[in-house]
């Protein structure tokens, strides 16, 4: 499987050079209905989980129904595989040491005080992994079903990002407010962005959307914020975006050459292949800290 981001409608670098520096490799996943194996990269797929390691459990109390034995029952819930990567498809990762395998699950419940499913990360070598688990626990719990994710192989393609509105300096986002500016640099955009063109800058040449590895965040919902690491206060860097959809109907230049037809159908579900939702339709984006991937990561939802 195979997806191409179209290039974007303008070089913003030409238009706007000074954001040339801030340039941020991207990795977008790709999502797709399929069966991947534990030996692939996927979304909602099995793990490549070791059979003498324990599986991880989210420890918060959980109440279930058990419906043959008609009773209710409360305790700690089996995760739920979200994605695994591996750093052959996506060499952007940068794992420590030897390690060439993402794991990240989380518990399909949003758990205060954050109302998010709360995320557990593992770097592993594939290599070590000799006996496969076969039949990871059941989880038990599950608040919403858009919390566990469907079956999905990855077609990994890297692209190029540009920070958010939000997060340039004063003068720059003037710069782009101004249609006088874009005109002046013969930037060559139609003028039916004339009246909003830093809107056309967010939506159209800075982030992508959908799952994706790397890139900037998509800030919105909060002003842009520095995150630390608790371990030892250094900045940290997105590290996952696991997103509502691959793109937005109201502007689709995102959408990759070969959904082009498909993507005019509407309701054809490839907008959203493994049918999560994060709170209603944003994005959750894990942080890793520059320094150290081992040390805990963070989650963001925007």
């Amino acid at each position: 499987m195979r997806r191409t981001t179209p290039p974007r409608p303008i070089d913003v670098t030409a238009v706007f050079p000074q954001l040339a520096p801030l340039a941020r490799p991207a990795i977008r996943l790709h999502p797709r209905p399929g069966s991947p194996t534990p030996l692939d990269s996927s979304v909602g797929g099995p793990l490549l989980w070791p059979a003498d390691e324990p599986w991880p459990y989210c420890d918060e109390v959980h109440e279930w129904h058990e419906s043959e034995l008609d009773e209710w029952r409360e305790g700690p819930n089996a995760m739920l595989s979200v994605v695994q990567l591996y750093v052959r498809d996506v060499p952007l990762l940068r794992p420590p040491g030897q390690a060439d395998l993402l794991q990240v699950l989380w518990c399909p419940f949003e758990h205060e005080p954050d109302y998010k499913p709360p995320t557990k990360l593992f770097w592993r070598c594939a290599a070590d992994v000799t006996d496969v688990l076969a039949v990871p626990p059941v989880t038990s719990a599950v608040e919403y079903d858009e919390y566990v994710p469907q079956p999905c192989v990855l077609a990994p393609e890297e692209i190029v990002e540009y920070p958010n509105f939000l997060e340039l300096k004063k003068e720059v986002q003037h710069q782009l407010k101004s249609w006088n500016s874009w005109q002046e640099a013969g930037s060559g955009v139609d003028s039916s962005h004339a009246a909003q063109p830093a809107a056309f800058y967010k939506d159209e040449l800075s982030l992508a959307p959908g799952w994706k590895v790397g890139g900037w965040t998509p800030w919105g919902l909060t002003d842009p914020v520095v995150r630390n690491c608790a371990a030892c206060g250094a900045e940290m860097a997105p590290l996952l975006t696991i997103s509502s959809k691959e793109w937005h109907s109201s502007y689709r230049s995102w959408v990759p050459c070969e959904d082009r037809e498909i993507a005019a159908v509407v309701n054809s579900g490839v907008v959203n292949s493994p049918g999560v939702q994060i709170s209603g339709g944003n994005h959750l984006q894990l942080y890793v800290c520059t320094e150290s991937p081992e040390h805990p990561h963070t989650d963001l939802i925007q």
